[in-house]
């Protein structure tokens, strides 16, 4: 018999897949069956018209039109983004089924350009069947244009929708990347895939509501990824969490009707012994897995309650980027630790002056419970340094309003004990499209840190996202360790390239560009 709980529990209507996407050496105007045709459009030489890409001679032709022409009509100049729709109401002799032309400009066709056209081409071909496009083929390296591009068309597409009748919107359904000068590995499209399906995975985990989404439904959905992807997975139920001695996890989930979880992911690359696996470096990834966010008794302003939902996107980045490990052929161990709860408002409720104890013993006095996210991620980073002896940890949060002060909200925080992380994870966001802002571990704000009676307070004032670092660090020891405080980025306000309005998932591609190298360990700890 189903429980009365149970029955009450909402149900996630069937989301929106992102495209699909094929390879083709042929040019995009005589691939048959796909209703619209993409070109780029690049800026002239000098005072001179603009110019089309691959492809665009040949559809000019068969469509007796003169394409830079009505490009020229529409005012383009070729900067990245723009385009411009040019109907085709009977279709050509080559591809009858053809009924759009969509001219993009590509720019100085660098990778971040061709990131951004793909976007703008998908949200000018959302609800139609099929594109077929040689904007990638403008670029000289055809690998780095095969993987921005399809990043870009990928989230540039996302939808989310809990509509009785369905989403407002699809992304197009396929997506053909047509021109002989493509790289014809596969491996390449399928990687570019993953990358974008990361992005796509921790903005849809953020954009849940919390009605549904709370830290045992996040749990279940880690078992789901982890079955997926071939993962191990361990799970720490409230219980467990008590006699484990995870104080800070518990105590922010102590208020509410759905208590905590701690979620382990275990991820070791293809064809690697168990006893071989022992021997490799170990990555630990910690994401902040807070699925409401309240303020406590501590309470937010309403205004800034309405996006709480998000606060479990460094929690998504972490699940989001453990189940593409694989696909992006990382070479290292890596273990995923999601320490989820909701902070909540009851009689239970963690309360200003309460003292709470660490996993491992440190102590921390609360003096705002809306500086909650630092108490589950100091447990869940204690226990990764002292029990699985890593290499490297990073964390991955929505930590601060101060970071989004000093940064807007385009760039992401980051802070690091080491230099070779440090420019290893700033390197990657910037390939990925994710750009992330070193910001000093001052130690002069140390004394902000202090308790009358206890190791540290969670409320130290005053440049917050620096002294929130600090209060991290504590918990690594002399492991090399970088935090991301992703709050600045959580939330996009209007649509912006690939970044669709609402939680942004910000994260999961820059931590896959990074593990996902050849050697993402090189130089850190030397």
């Amino acid at each position: 018999m189903t429980s009365p709980a149970a029955a009450a529990r909402p149900v996630l209507p069937g989301q929106v897949n992102p495209p699909e996407f094929a390879l083709s050496d042929s040019l995009p105007g005589a691939i048959r069956g796909v209703d619209v045709v993409a070109l780029p459009v690049l800026p002239g030489d000098g005072d001179g018209p603009v110019l089309l890409g691959p492809g665009s001679a040949e559809l000019t032709d068969e469509l007796g039109t003169d394409l830079v022409g009505v490009a020229e009509v529409h005012g383009l100049t070729g900067a990245t983004g723009e385009v411009a729709l040019v109907p085709v109401p009977e279709g050509t002799a080559s591809n009858p089924d053809l009924r759009l032309v969509v001219l993009v400009g590509v720019g100085e066709a660098g990778a971040t350009d061709l990131r951004r056209a793909g976007a703008a081409l998908a949200r000018a071909v959302r609800d139609r069947a099929a594109v077929a496009t040689s904007i990638p083929s403008v670029h000289d390296d055809a690998d780095a244009a095969l993987e921005a591009f399809v990043v870009g068309t990928m989230l540039g597409g996302f939808v989310f929708h809990w509509r009785s009748q369905g989403p407002e919107h699809t992304p197009v359904r396929r997506v053909v990347l047509a021109g002989p000068t493509l790289s014809d590995d596969r491996s390449v499209l399928e990687r570019a895939v993953a990358l974008g399906g990361a992005g796509w995975r921790s903005r849809l985990l953020a954009t849940v509501p919390s009605n549904l989404k709370n830290p045992a439904w996040l749990a279940e959905q880690a078992g789901r990824l982890a079955e997926a992807a071939g993962l191990d997975i361990d799970v720490w139920d409230e219980e467990r969490l008590a006699k484990d001695g995870f104080g800070g996890i518990l105590a922010v989930g102590a208020a509410s009707a759905t208590p905590p979880r701690l979620v382990r992911l275990d991820y070791t690359p293809a064809g690697v012994s168990a006893r071989a696996a022992k021997k490799l470096p170990l990555v630990v990834l910690v994401g902040k897995g807070i699925t409401f966010d309240s303020g406590g008794l501590s309470i937010k302003p309403g205004a800034a309650m309405g996006s709480m939902k998000r606060d479990m996107t460094g929690g998504a980045v972490v699940l989001a980027t453990m189940a593409a490990l694989a696909d992006v052929d990382c070479p290292v161990r890596v273990v995923g630790l999601v320490a989820a709860a909701e902070n909540a408002i009851s009689g239970t409720a963690l309360r200003p002056g309460d003292v709470i104890t660490h996993w491992g013993g440190r102590t921390t006095e609360v003096g705002n419970t809306d500086a909650e996210g630092r108490l589950v991620l100091a447990d869940a980073l204690a226990f990764a340094v002292d029990e699985l002896r890593p290499s490297v940890v990073v964390d991955v949060a929505t930590l601060t309003g101060a970071v989004k002060v000093a940064l807007g909200q385009q760039v992401g925080g980051l802070f690091a004990n080491d230099d070779a992380l440090a420019a290893a994870l700033a390197g990657a966001g910037e390939r990925a499209g994710e750009p992330l802002w070193r910001l000093p571990l001052y130690a002069g704000y140390e004394d902000k840190l202090a308790s009358k009676v206890a190791d540290a307070a969670n409320d130290p004032g005053g440049a917050g996202a620096i002294t929130a670092a600090l209060f991290l660090q504590h918990f690594v020891g002399d492991v090399p360790w970088a935090h991301l405080d992703i709050a600045s980025v959580g939330d996009v306000e209007k649509e912006w390239h690939e970044w669709t309005v609402g939680p942004s998932g910000f994260g999961a591609r820059a931590l896959l560009s990074w593990l996902g190298t050849p050697e993402p360990l090189a130089g850190i700890g030397d």
